[in-house]
């Protein structure tokens, strides 16, 4: 009989509340509401093309900025994904896509290690302070913290960040559904050491 991976995950501060449930075998269904509408936007690009059945409930006190809801969005996300693959024995491990978007390309790679990394790397001309591409570089930050993965991202070129993040969103979907994905030849946690963190 096949192991659901399933998670549910609760986290409430002074800031914000998020609530969310995912199955990593789904079929890419989504209930998103973040009170935030672009995040909304890339979580169900990222629950369609990565098969993920996603639900998020989440609000903050939005008088400033996304900034503390967009991270702890990527918090819990990383935490459900990390407690879906429960001791991530029979998984591939790796993954990694390009993705074109019109005139931009995102290039994302996951490693299921155990050890948290983000390298986030995009065209100057992009990254400005509170932009949409800064708001999402910390919803990475805390997926591959709470997930404890490696993540490594790579805008390669474009001008447009609504463009560029719908491509990483996708890119970083078809990666992570390759990495979590079980291979039948394999048995065990796939590292020689045979723990994964």
């Amino acid at each position: 009989m096949k192991t659901l991976r399933l998670a549910r995950v609760k986290r409430k501060t002074t800031e914000t509340e998020v609530k969310i449930d995912l199955n990593l075998d789904g079929k890419g269904t989504c209930r998103i509401d973040t009170s935030y509408p672009f995040l909304d936007h890339m979580l169900s690009l990222f629950a369609h093309h990565g098969f993920f059945d996603l639900e998020i409930m989440a609000g903050e006190d939005v008088k400033v900025d996304y900034h503390h809801l967009t991270e702890d969005v990527g918090i819990c996300l990383g935490k459900a994904v990390r407690r879906a693959l429960g001791e991530k024995k029979g998984i591939r491990r790796y993954g990694s896509f390009f993705v074109p978007m019109d005139e931009t390309l995102a290039q994302v790679a996951v490693d299921i290690s155990g050890r948290p990394v983000l390298v986030f790397k995009s065209p100057s001309l992009v990254e400005e302070r509170g932009s949409e591409v800064e708001l999402m570089k910390e919803f990475f930050r805390g997926f591959a913290s709470h997930a404890r993965v490696t993540l490594h991202i790579n805008l390669c070129y474009g001008s447009g960040a609504h463009h560029l993040m719908e491509a990483t969103f996708k890119a970083f979907a078809l990666s992570l559904d390759e990495a979590t994905r079980l291979d039948e030849r394999r048995e065990g946690i796939p590292s020689t050491k045979e723990s994964l963190g």
